[in-house]
């Protein structure tokens, strides 16, 4: 089911990433399909949007913006074993997303002169949450805490519209409701991202006010929207197909590593799911397994199209040095350390969006309970990018001060570099507050 691809025979000095499985997703050809629908909602706003949602989506919401009552009743009706789970989830969040938080600190460059570093929570954001093949509470989770850790205060969450109801799914809109979200939206999509970007006028006239920054995973029309509005907005990253690589010896449990590349294969055709090992026999062992489990999992065909695709595979090492080498090369959205001495191991990776450590800790623990955030880069950004977290939603203040005795001491240097550089103006600046003059 899954393919083999053999690199025994060395790596070399420079691992070539096109050898690595990788799911096809062409956001530039999206971005061009969906730059239209962009435009139209910046021009007409909620006329556009929900032209867009009734093409795409095949429904029509009375308003864009939820009532309160329908989050209501929906946490109302929340069954309360998921209701229990969700709250647990929301802690468990809150405790780690606690721990990003930067500390503002003071530095005293020389005596009276000093910069402070502040962070400040940006004023208003956008949280997307998917509504396609499954429903994401858990997203929501993942999207709001660490905003309301960060210090938030304007939260909108966007949500594709179900056709029974028009509105969000109702265990996203009760997750809202648990967690106190000011404001959601039923709208998906690049219309959503627009909406979001631009804001508009719901159809009762009442303002949805544009955001600052927009997070949260979605489809590749999504990723494409956030492409197009980057600049007007900061966006998370430009997130594709879920991915998992795991990174096992001999000594792993086949079943377990079964488990969990197949756990993953069930969120979307396209999903990804990768075995590294220097064990030939431990992935035969996996295919038996993997084979056993997709017979009677509920989404067979999705995980088998995800299993079968080019973007799955099992990789074969020689070493567990070039198991490394892998991993990182390849940089998955989540990595699972399963070998002999996996703590080490684990620090040895440079890239990957969150490291799942040892048999005890599946990827399926990060997306619900772990108290981690389960929004990460894929497609291989993890080389240079980081998962959603509390500074995303703060941005980075300097302020500087200095005592007329500290810019005397230093306004020589100013000047000489001033001129080296040709901006004469800049020195004088300095010097325009010492008219006796400065000694160099």
């Amino acid at each position: 089911m899954l393919r083999r691809i053999d690199l025994r025979g060395g790596l070399g000095a420079d691992l070539d990433r096109g050898l690595l499985p990788r799911a096809a997703m062409d956001v530039g050809a999206a971005v061009e399909a969906v730059r239209p629908v962009v435009e139209d909602v910046r021009r007409r706003g909620a006329a556009a949007v929900l032209e867009a949602t009734e093409r795409f989506d095949g429904v029509r919401p009375v308003r864009l913006r939820v009532p309160q009552e329908v989050v209501d009743a929906a946490v109302e009706a929340l069954d309360p074993a998921v209701r229990d789970a969700l709250t647990e989830s929301i802690r468990r969040a809150r405790v780690g997303h606690r721990a990003q938080l930067p500390t503002e600190r003071v530095t005293q460059i020389v005596p009276g002169g000093a910069v402070t570093q502040r962070w400040v929570p940006l004023r208003r954001v956008g949280l997307y949450v998917p509504g396609g093949l499954a429903v994401y509470p858990s997203s929501v989770v993942m999207n709001v805490v660490p905003a309301q850790v960060a210090g938030v205060q304007g939260i909108a969450v966007v949500s594709p519209p179900q056709p029974d109801t028009g509105w969000p799914h109702a265990t996203v809109l009760a997750a809202c409701g648990i967690l106190g979200v000011p404001e959601v939206y039923a709208v998906g999509g690049a219309q959503a991202v627009a909406l979001l970007g631009y804001g508009a006028n719901d159809v009762d006239g009442t303002a949805i006010r544009p955001v600052d920054v927009i997070t949260g995973p979605g489809n590749v029309y999504v990723t494409a929207a956030k492409r197009l509005l980057r600049g007007t907005v900061a966006i998370d990253s430009e997130a594709g197909p879920t991915e998992i690589a795991i990174l096992a010896d001999a000594k792993a449990d086949a079943d377990h590593v079964a488990a969990d590349l197949v756990s993953q294969a069930e969120h979307d055709p396209m999903a990804a799911s990768v075995l590294v090992t220097t064990s030939v026999a431990l992935a035969d062992r996996v295919e038996d397994a993997v084979i056993a489990r997709v017979v009677r999992t509920r989404h067979r065909d999705r995980v088998t199209q995800a299993l079968t695709g080019q973007q799955s595979a099992i990789i074969v090492v020689a070493t567990l040095e070039d198991g490394i080498r892998v991993a990182d090369a390849y940089a998955a959205e989540h990595l699972e350390i399963q070998t002999v001495d996996a703590p080490v191991v684990a620090r040895r990776i440079r890239n990957a969006g969150a490291i799942f450590v040892g048999r005890w800790s599946p990827v399926s623990l990060g997306d619900y309970c772990a108290g981690s955030n389960h929004v990460l880069p894929t497609a291989g950004c993890a080389r240079f990018s980081s998962g959603l977290a509390t500074t995303t939603f703060l941005k980075q203040m300097q302020i500087i001060e200095y005592s007329r005795d500290a810019l005397r001491d230093v306004a020589g240097h100013v000047m000489a570099l001033s001129a080296a550089e040709n901006l004469p103006a800049h020195g004088e600046a300095v010097l325009a507050r010492f008219p006796d003059g400065v000694t160099s």
